[in-house]
């Protein structure tokens, strides 16, 4: 970014303190930041954090980011900002989104939930600041790369359908062990919420929902052997901009052989109504599977159709992340590769001034593939 702007960062976790990070150490014009969390004392030491791992001249500032009330610091605070990023649970998405219409600012958020993503769509449709939704590794970063395959793909076979469009990604462990094959690298709400809330897909060209972990298989990338299966969100809106277009979209995450095998056992220690369940099995999870930092992200994409001769063709983009050093820190690679495509979506708004809605279909996937904040971590897409 090469103007100094104000950016208020709602919540205080992981990917927050990345996301201010990044955006200390690489903008080119160091931006103003606020971390605000509903416990100051959290949103204070993230603030200390960013300040002590940056090597450039930071302001960063904490406030108390209320559940309940809208305080007069928070008020103080969005009136002058310009770009709200969401890096709250996605249950909260709705209520920040409206403090962002309310107070004129952009606003992106990272959530892959279905539910809360269509509240602002409604609550946003005609805001006169920009919205990107679901701006993270995926939803978000996936589906860009997806959609620009298929588009590639299109151009260079002549052709305007596809048959195939999978887009996977796993935030994985370095090792695992029995019985989960696991361990928490990011939100276990998260996982929870994915495995257990339906995935929308394509089938013969047209979108439906399919339940969750419902379509297992095995897949070997780089020569090692995942597990894959639907989990919610992930897609995005790509289901909604490919219909008619490509025969068969979803989206699968991966982990190691084993894994869903005992999520499935878990799942089905389970009772009571199915609003409980998300809760449920993240505590189950939690009571066995451990949270680890070294990590890394597996991300493959592919289209497959046939060439206007009729010759089946395929285009696949595998990438494999690690933890990357960002100015004093090193971030795990679910951080930066989460908070970077949030960054990218914020400078997207702020320098274009977009309007309403955006979202992941809307973008120019190239140009954003190519964003000065997202080449330097999952490289540079032909």
């Amino acid at each position: 970014m090469d103007t100094e702007y104000n950016i208020i960062i709602a919540g205080a976790g992981g990917i927050a303190q990345a996301v201010g990070l990044i955006l200390a150490q690489r903008s080119e014009v160091t931006p103003k930041i606020f971390i605000g969390n509903r416990t100051l004392s959290k949103a204070q030491r993230t603030a200390e954090w960013i300040q002590e791992g940056t090597t450039k001249s930071c302001k960063v500032e904490a406030f108390h980011l209320s559940e309940t009330a809208l305080t007069e610091e928070m008020k103080y605070i969005f009136n002058g900002g310009d770009i709200i990023l969401d890096c709250l649970p996605g249950s909260q998405a709705p209520r920040i989104a409206k403090y962002a219409l309310e107070y004129n600012c952009h606003y992106a958020n990272l959530t892959e939930h279905v539910q809360e993503t269509n509240q602002i769509i409604e609550i946003a449709k005609n805001a006169e600041t920009g919205f990107i939704l679901q701006s993270g590794i995926a939803p978000g970063y996936i589906d860009i790369l997806g959609h620009h395959l298929f588009r590639q793909f299109c151009k260079i076979h002549n052709v305007r359908k596809v048959d195939l469009l999978e887009l996977k990604v796993g935030a994985l462990t370095d090792h695992a062990v029995a019985p989960h094959y696991y361990g928490f690298t990011w939100s276990p709400v998260g996982v929870a919420t994915e495995y257990l809330e339906d995935a929308i897909v394509l089938r013969d060209y047209r979108k439906t929902f399919i339940p969750a972990l419902s379509e297992r298989s095995t897949i070997l990338i780089d020569g090692f052997v995942y597990e894959q299966d639907l989990t919610s969100g992930g897609a995005a809106d790509l289901p909604d901009a490919l219909a008619g277009k490509v025969k068969k979209l979803d989206y699968k995450t991966l982990r190691y052989p084993g894994h869903y095998t005992w999520i499935d056992s878990q799942l089905s220690k389970i009772e009571g109504s199915s609003e409980s369940h998300i809760s449920d099995l993240q505590q189950k999870m939690e009571l066995e599977i451990p949270h680890i930092d070294n990590d890394q992200i597996i991300l493959y994409a592919a289209v497959q159709g046939k060439d206007k001769n009729g010759v089946l063709r395929r285009k696949e983009h595998v990438a494999r992340i690690l933890p990357q050093r960002i100015g004093k820190h090193v971030l795990k690679a679910i951080q930066v590769t989460t908070a970077s495509p949030l960054i990218q979506a914020a400078q997207l708004l702020l320098e274009t001034n977009a309007k309403g809605i955006i979202l992941q279909s809307h973008l120019d996937p190239k140009h954003f593939l190519e964003g000065n904040y997202i080449s330097p971590v999952f490289g540079y897409i032909s």
